[in-house]
């Protein structure tokens, strides 16, 4: 079957989220005059409001939202037989465009743990500081100062931000630390930066910053509403994609299959989903997943769809005091909102230029938290936190709002709440992404997250409740707990949840948990926790005898001209939220992709 070429690029990227964004971005600046094309299959992000004002990030994830895909994995038992959801951006800029637009960045070892020629740390933080402009502090020496992606303090301050770093650095014996984002200060609280420009009060994305910025040059092309099904070889050399209209983006649009031609290169650029699945529809893949598909394999690549890792995230909300400063009113539409905007429009300051997280601790348990904690996390704490002090075992925080938590939406009487997030960095279990094949024909993914398989998984959330709940609990702000958020404690227990009229002493005691309630403190975590929205490791950057699906340089094995970059190369976890590895792997792949063709990236 024949199908319509439409022309010719020199580089064609599948898939158009934040990795695709920098690399093509990067290229189309250092060599004008290369023709590239970028396959979307959401749609344009450019200067829409839910974009580019930070305060409407949340509404990415309602159920209604076409600017993510909702994939649903496997029926897990370690989660009580729930089937989880784990969102991925699908728009101009991918995650860039819809994140909690929080600036974390990984200890510099994680890089370095990678193994891999050419991405240690050392390699990698001159690109971490170009990609930047931290308008945080000056001369800080792991900063960059002129780079596309703007850091703030966002657009206002948030006061229960500052009771929850003071509860942290007195009851909870921490110390304060200006920056816990210099690659490895760890386990002290501090003020949460964000992907927020400070003098427009613009959310600072990928799509905006390295793509929409370049619309003068006519040879870098964005085709949004593109879904790309298979890369096109000949003799295994990839020479094209083809693709179809997305029906969500264009639901009215023919639905047949196209090819445009890459003269030099095709990225694959879909993220921990999109890639390995695109990979495998290509005929790259595992001989058992490939043949019960019915699709021809091309390269036997086992690796492909395996080792995906996300973080365990979970969200507990909490009663605010009637003055204290909540993004709640700004979400529900109250009449504050137009009050906001217009200052908003005006200076960029005010709540619009805000994403309700203006603190956090990168927490590591001390020896008395430690003795706390259910012995079954001991051997994974000695064998891999507790020589290497600058990797944190979870980040603890809070919101000056309540969040919806994505598998058991709250729907709560209008007022002010708190919310607590506390997500694990390090998670031993892993799952897997394939194509599969109903009985009818249908294709769909198979999809498994592994989430809490390992039995350490789950400790340091249920030992994460108990602690984020004791620093509520002594903050000015606080008004009591959400009961239907929280574990359903059996009745008489001293941990059942209640309102109050305002913040136990510092110096009270901790709530005592019986057998019972620690059942129910398991039972909870295993119905809520969810993705982190950090999925990744799906087309590892590894040696092809230990699973990998990459090298060094991002080609992937067994073929020419093809190469995969964005989180899904990532061989191990990070700990941080990953728009910031997203974003480097951008900028070292543009640097791999100009050394490859001869082109000067200086």
């Amino acid at each position: 079957m024949s199908h319509p070429i439409l022309s010719e690029f020199d580089i064609v990227f599948a898939g158009g989220g934040t990795t695709a964004c920098v690399v093509a971005g990067r290229l189309a600046a250092y060599d004008p005059s290369l023709r590239i094309l970028i396959l979307e299959a959401g749609q344009h992000t450019l200067n829409k409001p839910i974009h580019v004002q930070p305060y409407q990030y949340p509404f990415n994830q309602a159920p209604t939202s076409t600017t993510v895909t909702f994939h649903v994995g496997n029926p897990s038992p370690r989660l009580n037989g729930r089937a989880p959801i784990v969102p991925s951006g699908r728009c101009v800029g991918g995650a860039s465009c819809i994140n909690f637009m929080v600036y974390t960045r990984a200890p510099a070892s994680d890089y370095d743990d990678w193994g891999v020629d050419g991405w240690e740390s050392e390699n990698l933080i001159p690109l971490m500081k170009k990609l930047e402009t931290y308008e945080v502090q000056p001369d800080r020496s792991t900063h960059g100062y002129d780079g596309p992606i703007k850091v703030s303090s966002g657009g206002c301050k948030l006061g229960i931000s500052d009771e929850f770093i003071h509860v942290g650095t007195t009851y909870h014996k921490r110390q304060y630390a200006d920056d816990t984002n210099d690659l490895e200060t760890c386990n002290t609280y501090s003020p949460w930066s964000k992907y927020i420009d400070g003098t427009t009060g613009r959310r600072s994305d990928a799509a905006h910053h390295y793509v929409y910025n370049q619309a003068h040059n006519p040879n870098l092309q964005v085709w949004d509403g593109k879904r790309v099904k298979r890369i096109i070889f000949e003799n295994k050399r990839a020479v094209g994609v083809e693709f179809a209209s997305d029906p969500v983006s264009c639901p009215d649009a023919d639905q047949s299959l196209s090819i445009v031609r890459a003269s030099k290169l095709v990225v694959v650029s879909a993220g921990a989903f999109g890639s390995p699945t695109i990979l495998e529809r290509s005929g790259i893949g595992a001989e058992a997943i490939l043949k019960r598909c019915g699709v021809e394999q091309l390269v036997n690549l086992p690796g492909v769809g395996e080792n995906y890792q996300d973080h365990n995230l979970v969200f507990v909300p909490y009663l605010a005091a009637d003055e204290a400063v909540t993004m709640d009113a700004l979400w529900r539409g109250d009449s504050i909102l137009q009050e906001s905007l217009a200052e908003w429009n005006s200076s960029g300051k005010s709540l619009i230029a805000q994403n309700g997280l203006d603190s956090k601790i990168k927490w590591r348990p001390d020896d008395e938290e430690l003795k706390a904690m259910d012995p079954a996390f001991r051997p994974r704490w000695e064998e891999f936190f507790q020589d290497r002090p600058d990797k944190a075992v979870a980040i603890f925080c809070v919101f000056a709002g309540h969040v919806q938590p994505l598998s058991k939406p709250l729907v709560l009487p209008p007022g002010r709440y708190m919310c607590t997030g506390y997500y694990t960095l390090y998670p031993v279990s892993a799952g897997s992404v394939h194509i599969n094949v109903t009985d009818d024909g249908k294709e769909e993914m198979d999809f498994t997250t592994g989430f809490l398989d390992d039995p350490s998984d789950i400790v340091p959330l249920n030992f994460g409740y108990k602690k984020t709940r004791e620093l509520l609990r002594r903050m000015a702000s606080y008004r009591g707990e959400v009961a239907v958020g929280h574990p359903d404690f059996p009745e008489g227990s001293a941990a059942a949840c209640r309102e109050a009229s305002g913040p136990v002493d510092l110096n009270a005691s901790d709530i005592v948990y019986t057998t019972e309630d620690d059942e129910a403190i398991d039972r909870f975590h295993r119905d809520i926790m969810q993705t982190t929205w950090h999925s990744l490791g799906t087309c590892a950057m590894k040696p092809e005898a230990d699973q990998g699906v990459v090298d060094a340089r991002l080609n992937v094995y067994g073929v020419s001209n093809l190469k995969v970059a964005d989180m899904s190369i990532s061989p191990l976890n990070v700990g941080t939220n990953t728009y910031s590895t997203a974003l480097l792997i951008g900028e070292r792949a543009a640097m791999i992709i100009a050394e490859d063709l001869g082109i000067n990236c200086m």
